[in-house]
């Protein structure tokens, strides 16, 4: 979705200008892409590429794939003419390369794009883009390729988010949902809440501008119904977001517990690596130590924590402290317990602490011949009987986590998931004015005071998709982005 000319001209800035950078990561690799996007970009290129054939680069068909040789233009020659691939001057060879244009509008910034694929080192990439700014490019802002896609209508405001989110995705849920958004699943549903809330506002307001005649446009109890309905459809749309953010972001579980319980065991089943030193001393684990996994395409950044018990050790005593601030940060807390021993009034207190989070008991040992533990304080805890040493239970625990974390539907094609803070923040305020605004009609107000919510809500819709933007939201957005997207 782009934006109205008006609104893009203000933002256009330096759209007439071409871009370069390089678009694969800086280091070594087999392959190197320096891109190109703009109105010069094939006169650029002519500065340093020399098609294999024996053309010129601008006879160059769109969207075909050809070996070129690239060449340092000399200050003591001009490259206007070009020489063919047998007659250039060895000193002059930089790489040879395969080279592929893009005529626009059919590209990803629909503009003319020419992408130049040489060898990955990052002496031949950097001066392939040297060139390239000495021949009239310049060199790309952070997202800016991404931000001339949205500016030329390629790709709608949530869109270009996901491209982010797609670089970005740690986990098989974060970039299902990331290619969902890219493909313009949540734009569609947002569209859709939009356009209802604009036909309206339009037919409301028409209403203001007859009042005189008596005419109704629209009668009160389909206003209700529509307003009403779209208020359910926005917070469902926003009650999927702190699942969204887990799926995006993964999640912090911390371990929890006494020391000496099989905190740091567990860390070590969970990651299936000795990362935490164990030890038959209590207070072995003095610091937070933080590790990833992926669970069933989510990834969860598991968290270990020093002991929670009374000392006078200053570096326990920290550990405790940092162990207390990751408490609070967490979105589930795993509470570990010895399975083979009666509760002790810490653990009596921890479980009280977590009674209110989500969270799971891990009564732990499993493995070593004890009494069990069947307290009455363990009631209404989802609880399970594992081994840190030999696995037993793990799995079952692993499930009842993921499924504690998120409902599991991040595949269903029929619902669409909020990853984005911005976004809920939009669906919100849309939200809260709709809420006004249903108020409004069902107290008689006046149409001027209804179509006034609706319109706050309608703007705040379109503040997702782009449709209402600010060159203070995008410089936001597209400076997250590295240079060469």
């Amino acid at each position: 979705m782009g934006m109205p000319l008006s609104e893009r001209a203000v933002m256009q800035g330096g759209l007439d200008d071409t871009i370069c950078a390089i678009a694969t990561p800086m280091g070594e690799g087999g392959i190197g892409i320096v891109r190109l996007s703009g109105p010069q970009s094939l006169a650029v290129a002519s500065r340093v590429v020399r098609l294999r054939n024996g053309h010129p680069l601008s006879s160059l068909a769109s969207h075909r794939l050809l070996l070129a040789d690239l060449l340092i233009p000399s200050s003591s020659k001009r490259n206007d003419v070009p020489l063919p691939h047998d007659r250039a001057p060895a000193a002059d060879l930089l790489d040879e390369a395969l080279v592929v244009y893009m005529k626009a509008p059919r590209s990803f910034t629909a503009e003319d794009v020419v992408e130049i694929q040489s060898h990955g080192g990052a002496l031949v990439l950097g001066l392939l883009c040297k060139v390239c700014i000495e021949s009239g490019a310049r060199m790309a802002e952070p997202g800016e390729f991404t931000k001339r896609a949205f500016l030329n209508g390629r790709l709608d405001l949530s869109q270009a988010e996901a491209v982010l989110d797609t670089i970005r995705a740690t986990s098989s849920a974060g970039l299902h949902i990331a290619q969902r958004h890219l493909r313009g699943e949540l734009a569609r549903e947002v569209d859709q809440a939009r356009a209802s809330l604009l036909t309206v506002l339009a037919q409301v307001e028409a209403g203001i501008d007859f009042v005189a005649e008596d005419i109704a446009f629209l009668q009160r109890d389909e206003l209700l119904r529509i307003v009403k309905e779209a208020c359910a459809r926005i917070h469902r749309l926003e009650a999927t977001a702190q699942e969204g953010r887990i799926l995006r972001d993964g999640a912090r579980v911390v371990i929890l517990g006494r020391p000496n319980v099989g905190k740091s065991s567990l860390l070590n089943r969970l990651l299936k690596e000795e990362r935490a030193i164990v030890t038959a001393v209590p207070g072995t684990t003095r610091d937070v130590i933080e590790e990833s996994i992926d669970l069933d395409g989510v990834m969860i950044r598991l968290i270990d924590t020093a002991g929670l018990r009374d000392t006078d050790d200053l570096v326990e005593r920290e550990g405790i402290k940092r162990t207390r601030t990751a408490q609070e940060e967490a979105d589930l807390l795993l509470v570990v317990l010895d399975g083979t021993a009666p509760l002790t009034s810490d653990d009596r207190e921890l479980l009280q602490a977590v009674s209110d989070r989500k969270h799971l008991v891990l009564l732990n040992k499993s493995d070593l011949a004890g009494p069990g533990n069947a307290d009455s304080a363990l009631v209404g805890h989802p609880t399970y009987a594992i081994s840190a040493k030999t696995g037993a239970g793990i799995d079952r625990a692993k499930s009842a986590l993921r499924a504690q974390l998120v409902a599991g539907g991040f595949e269903s094609a029929e619902s669409i998931t909020v990853t984005n803070v911005r976004h809920r923040d939009a669906l919100r305020r849309a939200g809260e004015s709709l809420g006004q605004a249903l108020e409004s009609v069902q107290g008689g107000m006046a149409g001027e005071l209804v179509s006034i919510d609706v319109r706050a809500a309608a703007d705040a819709l379109g503040e997702i998709t782009g449709a209402i933007t600010t060159d203070e939201i995008l410089g936001q957005i597209f400076s997250q982005f590295c240079i060469g997207k």
